[in-house]
């Protein structure tokens, strides 16, 4: 897949010393849809930042579509449609006004069938008269994006987009970005919720304190970096583990009611067979058995508390 953005060994520091990136290389692939995770002041809004020519980078260069974000700013400007974090609307102005004034400031000519589409689509149709001050906090919000769509970008830039708005909300905002996606849209969205990463990302990229730790497809992060673990439930607590299953590295949990064993699906020997015959000739009497995968919340606290 062609990448639609390269970002070769990106820094920035600003005034006063503070390293806000270091050294971040990242090729981004043409229609599919990144995550970047990361604790606040991680660097993933400067990021986005330097791409959009919002912010210069101190070193390191960045091209979109092969154009590059400095010389030139305005043909890759225009490529790309920003969702920023904060809300940046006039508040006395309308739906309908906001969209086409940004349409226009792009240069587009005037599609009232286009833009009509975008507000029906995120469900502002009815608004279009309104001023943005009488919307609530979720409807502004889509207006943002009606706002960054109304240019028709090829890449769409996602920071925080669910950020304090309810759960049905973010379900339909991550319906919209489905269908952007399936229209050939590549997009990027930064957040702090893990399972909108799991549940609508291609790769995963996870950032702390200006690096980028890791980049891979979502499953196979899960793969590399997760863990499996096997919990038998025992039908009587334990105070430590019997001496002839101290070989598998076993830890107790529940005040002893559980034995937890945790191990790698993709070894050769991931040694539950053995584990299981050695119990079944222990003392031990089984309750219940069950087995759980690591999610990419484990892997993402994992990573940053390592670092």
């Amino acid at each position: 897949m062609n990448s639609v953005i390269s970002i070769n060994n990106l820094s920035k520091v600003y005034t006063g010393g503070h390293k806000a990136l270091s050294d971040v290389s990242l090729d981004i692939r043409s229609g599919e849809i990144l995550a970047l995770l990361g604790p606040n002041g991680a660097g993933k809004t400067t990021l986005i930042s330097i791409i959009c020519g919002i912010v210069k980078p101190s070193e390191g260069s960045v091209t979109v579509n092969g154009h590059d974000i400095l010389s030139e700013y305005r043909i890759t400007r225009s490529l790309i449609g920003l969702v920023p974090q904060e809300l940046t609307l006039g508040m006395f102005d309308t739906v309908w006004n906001t969209i086409c004034f940004s349409r226009g400031l792009f240069g587009k000519k005037p599609d009232a069938g286009y833009l009509e589409k975008v507000l029906k689509d995120l469900s502002l149709w009815d608004k279009k008269d309104n001023a943005i001050m009488t919307l609530s906090g979720g409807m502004k919000r889509r207006v943002l994006i009606a706002k960054a769509l109304s240019h028709e970008p090829s890449i769409l830039f996602l920071d925080e987009p669910t950020a304090g708005v309810d759960v049905k909300l973010r379900k339909d905002m991550w319906e919209l970005v489905e269908s952007l996606r399936a229209s050939g849209v590549t997009i990027i969205l930064t957040t702090h919720y893990i399972e909108e990463a799991e549940a609508i990302a291609d790769r995963v990229g996870v950032i702390d304190k200006g690096r980028l730790l890791v980049v891979d497809d979502k499953d196979a992060l899960k793969h590399k970096l997760g863990k499996r673990q096997l919990c038998i439930e025992l039908e009587n607590a334990i105070e430590s583990v019997p001496q002839e299953l101290s070989s598998w590295n076993l830890e107790l949990a529940d005040d002893g009611n559980q034995i937890i064993y945790t191990y790698d699906t993709y070894s050769e020997d991931t040694g539950v067979a053995g584990l299981m015959r050695a119990i079944d000739k222990s003392s031990l009497d089984l309750k219940d058995i069950t087995t759980s995968q690591s999610s990419l919340e484990d892997i993402f606290i994992n990573l940053v508390e390592t670092q």
